[in-house]
């Protein structure tokens, strides 16, 4: 068998050295399709890794309200990420946070309010930014270092805001921004609090706190009287009674909205953001097309081989005159195409991380390596080869071996 397989390897070596530029131009098909596999999973991996709070210590206790319009999960994904006003019919309010806050082993509720609009400072208008309002639990539920200045607090001014690291840069010029003032809604704020960095623009609060200024939500709802809460952030005393807690404020809610499953109640271990979800499901479609890529490198693979075959009937012949069985025939051909593929595939692996770590230097979103991706590529490279070699070996192990030795170039 050793020896058979060396064999095989050596022909095939061989063959694929004579017509280099074929076979490099036969491989690049089945790299194409494998860099574009390689490329979806490792950024897949990397977004999800990114988005990711199951196994984050921080959120073990954090339990999520949310409004539910009780589409299926397909709908209801795509019009949370893609409608402006996607929680219109929200029915959570203010009164449900301080109710929420009574339960036993709760610690912390900071509800959020997202609205998106320009502000202006130093008579110059600027953004459009997100305004997300709150109440001083919001710095013990979220973990938002700051870069200078301090969280507002029930002893803050009812104007205090906190602005992100982004936003002070495009509006002062700088992060220096605490004690000055911009206009929002016609309300005058000032700056209390800048934070730093962040640099996570996906998260299970559905915000990018680069570019977001935080105000007082008690302040907020004195001049907008449309205000809404799309999320009602809960942080547990202790992590052991999470599901419990959880089921008392879905039992608190169910009786202040009337048995009206407008809500849902979300822990830590479960899937925090919409974006996970969505994710999987474009990955899929698009793992799908690039699937049909690789098919596309396989009919090119067998296109090759079938050419191969025809001009190499000769050897075949004197192959099968020296004693070469119909199987040892086949075993050959479909051997060269296997590693016509897998060469393709190495190729491909390498095209797509080169590919990946590229998209890295303009997003936040570095590429995920796995043991997985590795398993994927090889065998989707090794069926790959098998399946469209199996057509041109069983054409080269059929000929008449007589018929085949008359055969000239």
């Amino acid at each position: 068998m050793a020896i058979m397989i060396n064999t095989n390897f050596r022909l095939a070596k061989e063959s694929l050295r004579r017509n280099r530029g074929r076979t490099f131009l036969s491989a690049l098909g089945i790299a194409i399709g494998v860099a574009s596999i390689v490329l979806i999973l490792s950024l897949t991996g990397g977004i999800n890794k990114l988005i990711s709070t199951n196994d984050d210590k921080n959120n073990a206790n954090l339990i999520l309200v949310r409004p539910n319009n009780n589409r299926d999960i397909a709908k209801n994904i795509v019009e949370e990420l893609s409608d402006g006003n996607r929680y219109a019919k929200s029915n959570l309010n203010l009164e449900d946070v301080s109710e929420i806050k009574k339960i036993d082993n709760v610690a912390n509720v900071a509800p959020i309010a997202i609205s998106s609009a320009s502000i202006i400072a130093n008579d110059k208008t600027h953004g459009p930014f997100n305004v997300l309002a709150s109440n001083p639990d919001l710095s013990e539920v979220i973990n938002l270092p700051l870069y200078k200045g301090e969280h507002f607090t029930d002893k803050s001014q009812p104007n205090a805001a906190i602005i992100g690291y982004d936003a002070a840069m495009t509006i002062y010029g700088g992060p220096d921004a605490i004690t000055k003032t911009f206009i929002y809604n016609n309300q005058r704020f000032i700056v209390t609090g800048v934070l730093e960095k962040i640099d996570e623009p996906i998260n299970y609060n559905g915000t990018d706190f680069d570019n977001t200024i935080l105000i007082n939500v008690d302040f907020a709802k004195t001049f907008e009287s449309a205000l809404q809460i799309q999320q009602i952030n809960v942080r547990t005393t202790t992590t052991g009674e999470v599901k419990e807690t959880a089921e008392r404020i879905n039992g608190l809610l169910s009786d202040r909205k009337k048995g009206t499953e407008t809500y849902q109640v979300i822990t830590g271990s479960e899937d925090l953001h919409p974006v996970g979800s969505l994710l999987s499901i474009v990955s899929a479609m698009l793992t799908i097309v690039a699937g049909i890529s690789i098919v596309v490198g396989g009919v090119g693979i067998m296109n090759i081989m079938l050419v191969s075959v025809s001009e190499r009937t000769r050897e075949i012949g004197i192959r099968k005159a020296l004693g070469a069985t119909a199987s040892n025939i086949l075993s050959q051909f479909i051997f060269e195409s296997t590693i016509l593929s897998v060469s393709g595939g190495i190729m491909g692996f390498a095209l797509g991380y080169l590919g990946a770590f590229l998209i890295q230097l303009v997003t936040p979103f570095a590429p995920h390596i796995s043991l997985e991706i590795v398993l994927i590529t090889t065998i989707v490279s090794l069926t790959t080869g098998i399946i469209f070699g199996i057509y041109p070996a069983i054409k080269a192990a059929s000929k008449d071996p007589i018929i085949s030795l008359k055969f000239y170039r």
